[in-house]
């Protein structure tokens, strides 16, 4: 089986003009070089990004390569208008190729709603680029000035005649450094991006066609199984392989304490997984109801999820003890599970001793260079392809998988897949981390902010910083030793910090008997923010009232706001709450703004998408354990939204073509629990603290 082309994968420190042309053919190549992170590692001295090419060959086509991947946000589309604009090109004339390690840039993954925003503008800047090149080249032909020629539709057009792009690269080997001189296209005059299209292959995915990793399919491949360990920090004390051993057709593998089988079909290799004898030594971690405790008492170093503030302006003491009035309350949000609809999946090949891996991953880069260093093998060694990818979520990080099945096809001399099992996807992936957020505020009488201190523990400090004026500030987050694996997450520590802030808004305007909207737009130090609140309570109707003798028994309304990855974003939530305390969410709406719109359909599906994923979030999920054992590993116990729990949500999107754009996958999500818990309290009075709110459906 061919896993790699001869050529092999360019060389990222030094890419030579013919590597291009070895592995792209013949044409026009305009490249805007990858960088590398320094020497402190992943994160450290470098971008999260690797740049980006794009290829035109003799049919006409732009080929366009990133580092960043596809796993169902949407993006690949986005980011290929983005190159159908700088080209001139219709949109089925660009083929973007994501996420292999052969034939795409350098990437430090895609993750932190960073594809627009870096990988969007590299692919505009080599656009730009090739066209700049593109004009030169039918410029020299007609003999004429570069201002005489019009690019359209893949022609360049003179007075004197015409030429297709691929009459004018045929038979070249051009590369082309992308340089400022060669701007990209103002987003006010896009004529393709920022324009309703389609999405290329969408009858694929409502028809099953499409392959993704857990479909791939090679002759003689194996099915594999880990064993894993039954609860969280159990070590292995002794392992029987014989029986398994003993099962014709089947492949075992110990190295370690890692054991695994690999079959002819998934049914023989569970059945061998099933025939080893295993012993193991439990550890002893605290159960779910001792967690607070636990981690208030467990403080750690950072970790590479993490990042660390300690902000301060003013001095938050003083202020708060002269503050007439003042606030003091804490706020906690549970381990949540990501629930990818495909769950982790990956295939390994081997051809002699070059390795190929078919992973369903956010950092094929990252997966690459582990595989390389676990394997002992150089990372030229090592080809990491991302097929289309059934989500990820912050949760496809990992790599372990990928050298799981490594390990398994270099043993059996055949190819392997692996894919987790529903429940193994509870138990062997990591969380969302649980968040304990301390904070107190000071204000004066008429609701002026005057103190605000807030504290995070173990969730991060994104979205913490408050966007509201206070000229007295103390802000910061402490990671813990966390007894569950905990790790990125859409939006991550953003959700837990505003819902804390935001929920904390709505107490003090409640305190001063002033109106939501009113107490947030005076104080609000953002206009970019202050336009989306204005805008979303005009689409809601927001009628201003203060206090608790405004409101409606049982009917109530909540409003919340955010600032996260360049993104901002307001939701207005209207529940119900029964006799019987059930909860009904009746309608959201969210205003997004994230500077210039490129793909307005994908992106208000993103938003769609990211409420529908916050409601499990804020009002039900959560994640059950008992001394390192989880109790819910299974969708039948672990509750996720479902079509009856989805009220009718209305998108209202800001564009903002003077600004650049930014990402659309996380900072959706960060005002609904906020939204849905400040309107529980304007229907009962009861201020909920903890996510999520209503686990039961019903309102404690």
């Amino acid at each position: 089986m061919t896993t790699a082309a001869a050529s092999g994968p360019f060389d990222l420190e030094a890419p030579e003009r013919r590597a291009y042309f070895d592995r792209l053919g013949d044409g026009l190549v305009a490249v805007l070089p990858p960088q590398r992170p320094g020497p402190s590692g992943w994160g450290s001295g470098g971008p999260p990004h690797g740049g980006a090419w794009v290829h035109i060959g003799a049919d006409g086509t732009a080929r366009a390569f990133t580092g960043k991947v596809e796993v169902g946000q949407g993006t690949r589309t986005a980011l290929s208008l983005l190159v159908a604009e700088e080209l001139h090109l219709p949109l089925a004339s660009v083929v973007l190729t994501v996420g292999d390690t052969d034939l795409c840039p350098w990437d430090m993954g895609t993750f932190g709603s960073r594809s627009m925003a870096d990988a969007g503008q590299h692919l505009r800047a080599a656009g730009a680029s090739a066209r700049a090149a593109l004009l030169q080249l039918a410029a020299a032909r007609f003999d004429v000035g570069t201002s005489e020629i019009e690019l359209a539709d893949g022609v360049a057009r003179t007075a004197h005649g015409s030429a297709t792009y691929g009459d004018l690269v045929r038979g070249r080997r051009q590369l082309e450094i992308a340089r400022p001189s060669a701007l990209p296209i103002d987003p006010r005059e896009w004529t393709r991006a920022g324009r309703p299209a389609d999405e290329p292959g969408a009858l694929e995915i409502v028809t099953g066609a499409r392959r993704y990793t857990s479909d791939l399919r090679f002759p003689g491949m194996l099915y594999g199984k880990v064993l894993y360990p039954p609860s969280y920090g159990a070590k292995l004390v002794s392992v029987d392989l014989t029986a398994a051993r003993a099962r014709p057709g089947t492949t075992v593998v110990q190295e370690g304490d890692f054991v695994a089988v690999a079959a002819a079909d998934p049914r023989s290799a569970r059945a061998a997984l099933l025939s080893i004898r295993a012993e193991w030594s439990p550890s002893d971690l605290p159960s779910e109801r001792e967690i607070v405790g636990y981690l208030r008492a467990h403080p750690a170093e950072g970790e590479d999820f993490w990042d660390v503030i300690d902000h301060s302006v003013g001095d938050v003491a003083t202020a708060l003890a002269a503050a007439p009035i003042s606030l003091r309350a804490t706020y906690t949000t549970a381990y949540i599970a990501h629930v990818p609809m495909e769950t982790h999946a990956a295939v390994a090949a081997w051809e002699q001793d070059r390795l190929t891996v078919w992973l369903g991953t956010q950092t094929p880069f990252r997966a690459r260079d582990s595989l390389s260093d676990a394997l002992g093998i150089p990372p030229s060694s090592v080809r990491v392809i991302v097929p289309a990818t059934g989500s990820g979520f912050g949760g496809k990080h990992a790599s372990e998988l990928a050298l799981a099945a490594a390990r398994l096809a270099r043993a059996a001399r055949r190819p392997v897949r692996l894919t987790f099992t529903r429940e193994e996807e509870f138990t062997q992936a990591y969380f969302r981390p649980m968040a304990i957020i301390d904070l107190r505020s000071g204000a004066e009488k008429d609701g002026t902010l005057t103190a605000w201190e807030f504290h995070n523990l173990n969730a991060g400090s994104a979205a913490a910083r408050i966007p509201y004026s206070v000229p007295n500030q103390k802000i910061d987050n402490q990671p813990a030793e966390s007894p569950l694996a905990q790790g990125s997450y859409r939006a991550l520590a953003a959700t837990a910090n505003n819902f804390a802030r935001e929920s904390h808004l709505d107490e003090l305007a409640d305190r001063v008997g002033a109106d939501p909207v009113e107490f947030r737009l005076r104080q609000l130090a953002d206009e970019r923010l202050a336009a989306v609140l204005r805008a979303v309570a005009e689409r809601a109707g927001w009628e201003a009232r203060a206090g608790s003798a405004s409101r409606t028994a049982g009917k109530g309304r909540g409003i919340a706001v955010g600032l996260e990855k360049g993104g901002r974003v307001a939701t207005y939530a209207e529940v119900e709450v029964g006799p019987d305390r059930h909860l009904g969410i009746q309608r959201i709406v969210t205003g997004y703004e994230c500077g210039a719109i490129v793909h307005p359909s994908n992106l208000q599906s993103q938003v769609e998408g990211a409420t529908v994923m916050a409601l499990g979030g804020a009002l039900f999920e959560a994640v059950r354990f008992e001394r390192g054992r989880l109790l819910n590993p299974r969708l039948s116990e672990y509750r996720v939204p479902r079509f009856r729990d989805v009220p009718p949500i209305e998108v209202v999107l800001l564009d903002r073509p003077d600004l650049p754009s930014q990402g659309g996958g996380e900072t959706p999500l960060i005002a609904v629990a906020p939204a849905i818990a400040n309107a529980i309290f304007d229907a009962t009075g009861r201020r909920l603290r903890s996510l999520p709110l209503v686990p039961d459906g019903i309102v404690p």
